[in-house]
């Protein structure tokens, strides 16, 4: 069947916003359609997927990616940007929950997780405006100023390039004497995460991936000692299944779904800056997010605008409340940006698991995934991929990866904490 040229995501402007009207096009693909045969097949082509297939056919192995929708339609495509380096929880706290082997294993996995997406980026040519200027993690009061103080003495006893900002430095970075100090972390940066996604998908198909968008997974059964996948176009058999569908799961694993609340998260961006305001505001380009319950995050694009968003979704009554806060809100952090114009606006969600941690699940002989990422997917998901990449070469065990292999779990009341966060979010902006 002849591939048909690259459509932009048609979900409308609140889906991939900026990230879709800047982004570089996806390669070319093609629903599934007909019966193929692979050593391994991969479902959903997000950071996670895509980096599994391309360190499995870098290897030589024959791989089958399935995407429900376009490339980058979950997560990878609406996410901030930042590529951080660790979890939302603090360090020891993942070292006391998964115990010191896989806590510490899954820390200096993930401490060193950013330096892993740069080299790709680099190996492959990805043109997805990378910024390697770091993360800024800002005080907000005196208990925020603890909170990262105590980050940065965890992350420097594990030998990490963390360091604590007072608030001169601090304002001097971002332009804002908002805060009272900042953690900045060397080890992250931003990038543009459509480009990022679109970019692994064309060095997935140049390294060999057979790669289908359009193709939900429908049905998928073991026959022969072998896994059977069924689209409504067709069907592919593999030894392997990777899952790797996380908080958009549908279909056959929509279980992983299920086990976590979603989040909403918005983000807003403004008109290309002045050249003055762009000496004042983050001239060093680091990702910003603050210690608030109900955060707040802003990083530039490459064409100088500002990226700002916050928890919450751009639907019914939210839309007008949390675009008004925002105005508020960058008001008070820089007044000389005046009534700026917002550009782009869009939202999506983050798959929050009950401890804040991600889960290794198993799905039967050789079906495999890695979930609840916890609104940190570039880096976890490009390492998490190359890690089910060693697993089904063989070259680790599953006593080896980061994480132990865990049930999948329901949360608790989930439908109702969803519509919590949602509301609770509107009322937090409307203060």
């Amino acid at each position: 069947m002849l591939s048909t040229p690259h459509k932009p995501h048609s979900h409308g402007p609140r889906s991939h916003g900026l990230w879709e009207a800047t982004a570089p096009a996806a390669p070319a693909t093609t629903a599934l359609d007909g019966h193929v045969s692979a050593e391994v097949v991969i479902v959903g082509g997000g950071y996670t997927g895509m980096s599994c297939a391309l360190h499995l056919a870098e290897a030589g192995c024959r791989v089958v990616l399935l995407e429900a929708r376009e490339i980058g339609f979950g997560g990878a495509g609406r996410n901030v940007g930042l590529i951080n380096a660790g979890l939302w929880l603090a360090p020891d706290d993942v070292s006391s929950a998964l115990g010191p082997d896989h806590g510490e294993r899954l820390l200096k996995l993930l401490g060193d997780a950013p330096a892993a997406v740069m080299a790709l980026i680099d190996r492959h040519g990805i043109d997805c405006e990378l910024e390697r200027n770091g993360t800024l993690h800002c005080a907000v009061g005196a208990s925020g100023l603890a909170e990262i103080r105590e980050r940065e003495a965890q992350w420097q006893k594990r030998g990490a390039p963390v360091k604590l900002l007072d608030a001169t430095e601090t304002a001097a970075r971002l332009g804002t004497s908002a805060y009272l100090g900042a953690l900045h972390d060397a080890r992250a940066g931003t990038l543009q995460p459509l480009a990022y996604a679109r970019g692994l998908a064309t060095a997935v198909v140049k390294a060999g991936v057979t790669l289908h968008t359009s193709s939900p997974v429908t049905k998928a059964e073991r026959k022969d000692n072998r896994w059977h996948l069924t689209t409504s176009g067709g069907s592919v058999d593999a030894d392997w299944v990777v899952v790797a569908t996380d908080a958009y799961s549908t279909g056959p694993w929509q279980m992983v779904r299920t086990e976590q609340v979603h989040l909403p998260y918005f983000n807003l961006a403004t008109k290309p800056l002045s050249p003055e305001l762009l000496r004042k505001i983050l001239p060093g380009r680091e990702g910003v997010w603050d210690t608030k319950t109900v955060l707040s995050s802003f990083r530039m694009d490459r064409a100088g605008r500002l990226v700002f968003g916050s928890v919450g979704a751009l639907r019914y009554s939210g839309t007008a409340i949390h675009k008004a806060w925002a105005r508020r809100a960058l008001s008070r952090l820089y007044p000389d940006l005046g009534d700026i114009a917002f550009e782009h606006e869009w939202y999506g969600q983050i798959g929050m698991t009950g401890d804040a941690l991600p889960r290794l699940h198993t799905f039967g002989p050789n079906a495999v995934g890695f979930s609840g990422y916890n609104g940190r997917g570039i880096a976890p998901g490009t390492v998490f991929g190359r890690e089910l990449a060693l697993l089904i070469k063989g070259e680790k065990t599953y006593a080896e990866l980061p994480l132990p292999v865990s049930d999948v779990t329901p949360a608790p009341f989930r439908r109702s904490r969803e519509a919590w966060y949602e509301a609770g979010a509107q009322i937090a902006h409307l203060v």
